[in-house]
């Protein structure tokens, strides 16, 4: 299977990213100037060269509106750079040190705050302010570009959390899937009944050694109960582990599915290399995933017997993560008129509406037209739960969650399947507030 940037996520692609992540940052506080964006004309009257930079990982989607971009007008044209995501940060930062920085850059929403925590970044406030769509954006990633009510960069793509669950094995166990997927305790009614089907069949699934996909799919649970783990302003933040009931109740969900072999034997080390294919192979009632690996890389078949909705804390709720990437202009950029002047074109209904062709959610709500819903039906739930949207908005999230060392992962391990679920929550108590100590500015 092809590895996209979201089957990166449990691969633990993001790894090598925070190990390098202080040095790499530690002398990147931008001292470039900061273009005028009030000036008459910003991002109207615009010409020439616009350099972006882009993950790898999306390089596809982003020249797919590149192109779109530069057949529709002769004034700009844009020239993409695609950067390997584990060299990402690290390159940005060397380029901002030496002032010599891209017009744009396309990144990964979680890793936009270290360079706005710089001054990196260009404020785009009265830009956004400007959009007649702005109170329509994923408010999730919007936050991860905002820092004291200024926004420093627009949502572009959005990878989303959510529950896919086999309708046709939910047929067969006489479950309606929707008022079994409310909370968790349905759930593990459902998860019971599907794994009795017997076949081979099995309740739930989840890579259980894929510190990525263990942030992506666990923590909204835990978010749709109004339950951060990480608490605070950036600077003063400690976790919220060792007594918070959500995470407590959540690990007990796995634990129990766990023990009562509801899950695959897989998962005890699955690393995200072959993540969904159970699912996609019809053996596997709900898979808490995105819509690239559940639906993009399904059969007609499979997707045609799929269905989703957004994953639900303890006593219900619903969340999702706000994974994604943000368009942001850096200081000192030559062009940074022709940047905002792509930058909204990508925001149109237009390029929005294709991106789930390539594997993304659109960041407007206003994108769910009837004839998108049409098309697109497994990838609406997103966009009708945006205000369920959400990641912490932290320096040391990699650190937290995407390393595989990280004190997510060894907590969930830990509870899951080791049934200690008090040591877990008692030591990545202690592991949290000591990388959040440490990941001061």
């Amino acid at each position: 299977m092809e590895l996209h940037r979201r089957n990166v996520l449990g691969l633990g692609g993001l790894a090598a990213l925070a190990t390098a992540l202080t040095p790499a940052l530690s002398g990147c506080s931008s001292t470039l100037p900061e273009a005028d964006v009030t000036a008459a004309g910003f991002g109207e009257d615009a010409t020439g060269t616009v350099r972006l930079w882009c993950r790898a990982a999306t390089v596809v989607g982003v020249r797919q509106v590149v192109d779109a971009f530069n057949a529709s007008q002769d004034e700009v044209t844009v020239e993409v750079t695609p950067v390997l995501d584990g060299q990402y940060v690290t390159k940005l930062a060397t380029a901002i040190r030496g002032g010599n920085v891209p017009d744009i850059v396309d990144i990964d929403d979680i890793n936009s705050m270290l360079f706005i925590y710089r001054d990196s970044f260009t404020d785009l406030t009265p830009l956004v302010e400007q959009l007649d769509f702005a109170d329509r954006l994923n408010p999730g990633q919007l936050g991860l570009a905002t820092r004291d009510g200024r926004n420093y960069g627009v949502p572009y793509i959005a990878d989303n959390s959510a529950l896919f669950y086999n309708t046709e094995l939910f047929e067969r166990a006489g479950l309606d899937p929707v008022e079994h997927t409310r909370d968790l305790p349905g759930m593990l009614e459902a998860a019971r009944a599907i794994g009795a089907l017997g076949d081979g069949t099995y309740g739930w699934s989840i890579d259980g050694n894929a510190a990525g996909i263990l942030g992506f799919v666990v923590q909204p649970h835990i978010w749709a109960a109004d339950a951060p783990n990480v608490v605070g302003e950036v600077g003063e933040q400690r976790g919220s582990m060792a007594d918070n009931d959500a995470v407590r109740r959540t690990f007990e969900f796995y634990r129990t599915m766990w023990a009562e072999k509801l899950l695959p034997q897989a998962n005890f080390s699955g690393d995200g290399a072959r993540w969904g294919a159970d699912f996609r192979d019809g053996t596997v009632g709900m898979f808490p995933s995105n819509f690239s690996v559940a639906v993009l890389n399904a059969s007609e078949e499979m997707q045609a017997k799929t269905g989703v909705v957004l994953l639900p804390g303890p006593d219900g709720g619903r969340a999702t993560f706000a994974g994604g990437d943000n368009l942001c202009i850096p200081r000192g950029a030559p062009n940074a008129s022709g940047a905002w002047r792509f930058a909204r074109f990508a925001l149109d209904l237009p390029q929005q509406q294709n991106l789930p062709a390539g594997g993304y959610i659109p960041v407007r709500s206003d994108a769910a037209t009837p004839e998108y819903r049409e098309k697109y039906p497994l990838a609406v739930a997103p966009l009708d739960g945006i205000e369920g949207a959400y990641a912490p908005t932290t320096l040391a999230y990699n650190l937290l969650f995407n390393q595989q060392d990280s004190p997510w992962i060894a907590a969930f391990r830990r509870a899951v399947f080791d049934g200690d679920l008090d040591g877990a929550l008692t030591q990545g108590q202690k592991d949290f507030d000591r990388i959040l100590e440490q990941a001061q500015l």
